[in-house]
């Protein structure tokens, strides 16, 4: 079992920098990858990017070369820099023991409540 909680959501202006954060507590988070998604009102819960079992990390292409994902101990940092007016959403913190197709929601079992993202332009 593991629990997730992410903190670090809130409002920035566009082309401000947000770093989220999510704890892992029950198992160290190197047994399991690790995604990072978003659901913004009305649409589809969708992927933003990973890091798998080898700290390899791939992002949705909404967010190559802006975000970027590391692991320290059981805490998992989505760096988010020169937010845009569509990235507002609740982003959410997701743990696998598969190391594959990371990029399906399918793929998780565990996930956090989620944190507000919000960007004013």
């Amino acid at each position: 079992q593991v629990q997730l909680v992410e903190s670090g959501g809130g409002l920035v202006q566009a082309g401000g920098s947000l770093r989220l954060s999510c704890a892992a507590s029950g198992r160290t988070v190197s047994a399991y990858a690790m995604g990072w998604f978003r659901q913004a009102p009305g649409k589809e819960r969708e992927f933003v990017g990973a890091i798998n079992w080898s700290g390899g990390a791939t992002y949705a292409d909404s967010g190559k070369g802006r975000f970027a994902i590391a692991n320290a101990k059981n805490t998992v940092y989505l760096q988010m820099n020169s937010l845009k007016p569509e990235d507002p959403a609740v982003y959410y913190c997701a743990a696998s023991p598969r190391n594959y197709a990371l990029e399906y929601t399918s793929q998780y079992d565990y996930w956090g409540q989620g944190t507000q993202v919000t960007v004013s332009s």
